[in-house]
């Protein structure tokens, strides 16, 4: 074992509470419209929310479960490295909303397909 790896590279991680961990549709930068017009990273947009699919959550969430996409406002979000990938940590009420096909025919769905 060299003296830069730690034995808690291997660890079990759980989420606690009402945490959510996900991981970003897209990459941060350029993006495509659905015209297909490319979209430089620099460009100036307003407020944009963001999908993500949900990787985990703490024994306190309701609303979601891992495999899940959510919508997210990118500003608020705390990233984190697990084993070499980039996660966003967030707590449920941060969330705008939930896709998932176990939602199908639900009282509140909008109907709407993404």
């Amino acid at each position: 074992m060299s003296e830069n790896s730690t034995h808690d590279d291997k660890l079990p991680i759980r989420m606690l509470h009402d945490r959510v961990l996900v991981r970003s549709d897209s990459p941060e930068g350029e993006r495509r419209s659905g015209g297909g017009i490319l979209i430089p990273a620099t460009a100036a947009v307003g407020k944009r929310l963001a999908w993500a699919a949900v990787v985990a959550v703490g024994q306190n969430v309701r609303s979601v479960e891992p495999g899940d996409r959510v919508l997210y406002d990118p500003e608020d979000r705390a990233e984190v490295e697990v084993r070499g990938a980039t996660y966003i940590l967030m707590r449920e009420r941060d969330l705008h909303a939930v896709a998932a096909e176990r939602l199908e025919g639900a009282e509140d769905s909008t109907g709407l397909y993404l």
